[in-house]
């Protein structure tokens, strides 16, 4: 039991105590774990306390005063039965007194309860003593809360807060009480640790957020917790907590995504929401068990950002006319491949935002939905229940789509069905894992779908990276040595002379030198892509089986461009620092 687990972090209880009280109330379902614990000297308050961290829940610090009107919204009999006091009405909302989030399912029971009359409430929790005196009775009695009577007809997230029906909020948001990003500096300091566990999330999202990072890592690496930010592709440390901590962060996390507390042996994914401002900043969430606990990974999601223009992402101009030609396909498929976190997903949005959305209808399935694209119409995946990217496309081929994004192609029958609906007059995006453009052939190919198949409507592979981008005013020209002479002769060798000319490889190389405002000398990233051009030819070779080598050769042979001579080429321009080449 994870609040046992807690109070042993606390050095409140042994490891030994916990699983005697662990025992007694799983022999004694019908007795709260208060009654054990309050037997070990933990006080009601300290409980109430622990699980405050544990749910996110305010602490209801006033006394309880008799209110018999109150009683019309919660009987007697369901207080006794749920272990909650109806408080008081405030501005139209009634706040609800708990003792046990988890006794009986009673955030989902008072949900059920309200449904009905639409009435706001907002939960609080209440000692354990105060529910006790509430009622006139004894300190020092056990509770014996008969069967719960009151039934939950919907399977709903547990939420803190329901607002009336035309103000109602989705249950992965998150509400400002729980998460005040608006009032938190996101400053780090030495005394972070002191400060409480909410808190030091909130100050740990506000950090990632302002410096513009991508995910955030916490782990336990044995003597501490360290919590790491992604910042242009690199992870860097920006907290290091107490081992003991772990628990109660991972705890706080894991209710604000909805997942399973006690479940800690397999992985889980989750997501919630917070807003900044005017923003809304959304947050998804993997947990993945470790030898001294749980990690987790949470990557942020700004929709603030915006969907870049097709013609600011860096395309060269022969990239740029293979893609053009792409999009005003009548129908195929038009497949971007990379590793997680390369920019695939923002590249798709550039290229959904240049079509005709008036005239044509364009559906897409992701995972999660980053960006909104007026005139799109967009639907988020739920694996959870059954709505997955095949089904999804099963769906979305009765709703007599013209262009189809699929946010990712991840098996089998995904791949078939995108295939099947490029075949039947649709233009399909979508992604794909593999390293390079050409390997998209050879993943399809073992995703089960035959070479037939894929040349009649395959159009375009695209390949694509993230590299680090030399900050304002931090670019250096190196001097072109023979030794770098030759490497880029080298890289350009079997590149036909015809394309070469159209490349001025003699002009210098840059290099980032750090200054007082960039003391890395570099500032965001830039993406480098290869753009393979399905082409009658490369047609052929896919129909008549050849091997990616084949294929790579009439590519280049028509002037495709690698991933590494982009970068290079954007190194000649003094967007890409010399040392990111080695790393492609």
């Amino acid at each position: 039991m994870l609040l046992l687990d807690l109070f042993v972090s606390q050095n409140k209880l042994t490891e030994v105590e916990a699983k005697e009280i662990d025992a007694d109330a799983l022999a004694h379902e019908e007795f709260l774990v208060d009654d054990f614990l309050i037997k070990k000297h933990i006080t009601s308050e300290e409980i109430t306390e622990v699980r405050s961290i544990l749910h996110g829940l305010p602490v209801y610090t006033k006394e309880i005063s008799e209110n018999k009107e109150l009683t019309s919204f919660i009987s007697v009999l369901q207080s006794r039965q749920l272990l909650v006091v109806p408080l008081e009405m405030k501005d139209g909302v009634l706040l609800v007194g708990v003792v046990d989030p988890e006794h009986a399912n009673v955030l989902d029971s008072l949900s059920f309860l309200f449904s009905s009359s639409h009435q706001a409430y907002k939960v609080y929790l209440i000692t354990y003593d105060a529910f006790r005196k509430h009622f006139g009775i004894a300190a020092g009695t056990a509770i014996q809360p008969e069967k719960v009577s009151v039934t939950t007809q919907v399977d709903v997230q547990p939420i803190t807060y329901i607002a009336k029906e035309e103000d109602a909020k989705d249950t992965d948001e998150v509400t400002d009480d729980d998460l005040d990003l608006e009032n938190t500096t996101g400053t780090l300091d030495k005394n972070l640790a002191k400060l409480p566990i909410p808190e030091i999330f909130s100050i740990l999202l506000r950090y990632a957020i302002d410096n513009n990072g991508s995910d955030i890592h916490i782990e336990h690496v044995g003597i501490n917790v360290r919590a790491r930010v992604r910042m242009d592709g690199r992870l860097e440390e920006i907290a290091d907590l107490p081992a003991k901590m772990h628990p109660m962060l991972i705890a706080r996390i894991k209710i604000l995504c909805a997942m399973k507390l006690d479940e800690k042996r397999k992985p889980q994914d989750g997501r919630f929401s917070t807003k900044f401002g005017d923003r809304k900043i959304d947050y998804r969430v993997s947990s993945f068990p470790g030898y001294y606990g749980e990690k987790i990974v949470i990557r942020i999601l700004d929709s603030i950002k915006g969907v870049k223009k097709l013609n600011d992402l860096g395309f060269s101009e022969l990239q740029m006319k293979h893609i053009r030609n792409a999009l005003g396909a009548p129908y195929g498929m038009v497949l971007i491949s990379g590793p997680t976190g390369s920019g695939k997903t923002t590249t798709l949005y550039s290229m959904l935002n240049e079509l005709d959305r008036d005239h044509k209808n364009v559906v897409s399935l992701e995972d999660p939905v980053e960006y909104n694209i007026g005139g799109m119409n967009q639907s988020q995946v739920f694996p959870d229940i059954g709505y997955t990217f095949a089904s999804g496309l099963r769906s979305i081929l009765r709703q007599d789509p013209d262009i189809i994004m699929v946010g990712e192609i991840r098996d089998g029958e995904t791949a078939g069905l995108a295939i099947q609906a490029a075949l039947t007059g649709h233009l399909v995006f979508s992604t794909i894992h593999t390293n390079t453009s050409v390997g998209v052939i050879t993943r399809l190919l073992d995703m089960g779908v035959e070479h037939y198949l894929i040349a009649p409507v395959l159009i375009a592979a695209l390949g694509q990276r993230l590299s680090r981008r030399i900050a304002d005013d931090c670019g250096v020209p190196m001097e072109m040595t023979p030794s770098l002479k030759e490497l880029v002769e080298r890289q350009f060798a079997d590149m036909p002379e015809e394309f070469k000319k159209k490349m001025d490889l003699t002009r210098p190389l840059y290099e980032a030198k750090g200054n007082t405002t960039y003391p890395s000398g570099m500032k965001g990233r830039v993406p480098v892509f290869e753009v393979l051009n399905v082409t009658d030819e490369i047609e052929e070779a896919i129909l008549r089986s050849k091997g990616e080598e084949e294929i790579w050769k009439i590519a280049r042979k028509e002037g495709m461009v690698t991933i590494k001579e982009d970068a290079m080429m954007k190194c000649f321009e003094g967007k890409i620092p010399f040392i990111e080449l080695a790393e492609l």
